[in-house]
């Protein structure tokens, strides 16, 4: 299940950078007393008590020389099409303003759950600015100083309170959920309708072509499936066009929802920085990642073309080492028949569990032929080992002192346990607890 979205709406200085970094707690944004400061991030993620969320913030949309009224209103319409929860923020210092009015009527109409927070009341005689605010129609309003971190949490409590329930989906017992991300015009969309063996979304060679992500339920040689088109990360029209960090937003809500994540490369453009990052999204998530090289049949070769290929792929993502890579062309159907096995392998992989003394063993075995390093004076010594965790797997290494264990003894650790158990196309976790400690 994805993470639940919360979008904050409001004019130029009424504090939504300051709010977003109170949430997502860190100064992401920058902050200034000038409208117009935010520019670059757009979104974050939260947490509160036990909840998770993105956090994205509107006002980092650039929408050139439009006027205010309009540029709030584009935003306003963002919101509402990507969030869950709209925090719409206001100032009570400067009271309510015609274009705080004309917003609350769009996101009255929009029937989305709607917090209001009346921002920059610092004290509790200021408190009775925020009354006129019930004229807006979007219930109580929330008193909040973001600057001072007061009625923060109140306002939090009211936001998750409105989250929607999820409900499990019966007819996906059992299935494995994988979803295609890439840039623009790999030809995620050709593969969708070449692995379903028909035409199940749009295929242009326009990039962006697809607008919304598709759920594809199918059975293969008696295995449930869930395909999920992410192509959808750029929506067409004049405000989208302008907000292309979306795209992230969108990605990652797929990848939260599925088990496994197939990464698309162009194998005729090459590998760029971005192909990276996006796989870097579904890394830092712990799904189970398989490499894909499309438009294999447009790659003019030679008997060393996909060797020399795989070498490049290794080097520039030496963060996934552990993901399998297929190549393929979706337009020809050439080596298609690949993916879905290997999906099953790496989702198995994914969910594997490790008896507890066949583990230690192995933790054992690498502890006696490499001898963890000391440090001044003062050697590691890991008594034993768990597994806490599947999807992905996460094992709990039990030692003397936590912070004796350099991070490159861990990535020793965790190579013998992919040599010893497989582990193909999972990421694994490695934590360390102090003897005794809980």
């Amino acid at each position: 299940m994805s993470k639940p979205t919360i979008a904050i709406v409001g004019r130029p200085n009424v504090g939504k950078s300051t709010l977003f970094n109170r949430i997502v707690g860190g100064r992401m944004a920058i902050v200034e007393d000038k409208p117009g400061v935010t520019r670059d991030r757009l979104y974050g993620n939260g947490s509160w008590l036990t909840n998770e969320f993105h956090v994205i913030d509107t006002g980092g949309i650039d929408l050139g020389d439009e006027p205010l009224l309009a540029q709030m209103r584009a935003q306003a319409e963002i919101a509402v099409d990507e969030s869950d929860v709209i925090l719409f923020l206001v100032d009570g210092r400067t009271g309510l303003t015609d274009a705080d009015e004309a917003v609350a009527q769009l996101l009255r109409r929009s029937k989305k759950p709607v917090v209001l927070g009346v921002n920059k009341l610092d004290n509790f005689k200021q408190k009775e600015l925020m009354y006129e605010f019930y004229s807006v129609g979007l219930g109580d309003p929330y008193a909040i100083s973001c600057a001072h971190g007061q009625g923060i949490g109140d306002l939090l409590d009211a936001v998750i309170d409105k989250f929607p329930k999820s409900e499990p989906n019966p007819e996906e017992d059992g299935a494995i959920r994988f979803a295609l991300i890439g840039r623009p015009n790999v030809g995620k969309s050709s593969l969708v309708n070449t692995i379903l063996g028909k035409e199940r979304v749009i295929v242009s060679d326009i990039a962006g072509t697809t607008r919304d992500a598709i759920d594809s339920p199918f059975t293969r040689n008696g295995q449930n499936f869930v395909i999920v088109d992410t192509a959808g990360i750029r929506r067409r029209g004049r405000v989208y066009e302008k907000t292309e960090k979306y795209s992230v937003l969108r990605a990652q809500r797929s990848i939260e929802e599925s088990d496994v994540v197939l990464v698309l490369i162009n194998g005729e453009e090459g590998i760029i920085e971005q192909d990276k990052k996006i796989a870097g999204y579904a890394h830092d998530a712990g799904r189970a990642i398989v490499i894909v090289v499309n438009k294999w049949d447009a790659v003019e070769k030679d008997g060393k073309t996909m060797d020399k290929f795989k070498k490049k792929i290794r080097e520039q993502f030496q963060f996934i080492d552990y993901a399998p890579i297929v190549f393929l062309s979706a337009l020809t159907g050439s080596r298609v028949d690949q993916i879905l096995p290997v999906i099953e392998q790496v989702a198995e992989n994914h969910s594997l569990r490790v008896q507890t003394s066949l583990l230690n063993d192995c933790i054992m075995d690498t502890v006696a032929m490499t001898p963890p390093p000391s440090d001044k004076g003062k050697r590691l010594k890991i008594y034993y080992g768990t597994q806490v965790a599947v999807r992905p797997p996460v094992f709990v290494l039990f030692v003397n002192d936590p912070e004796l264990l350099h991070f490159s003894y861990v990535r020793h650790i965790e190579n013998r346990l992919r040599e010893t158990f497989g582990f193909i196309g999972t990421p694994i976790k490695i934590l360390s607890r102090k003897k005794n400690e809980k």
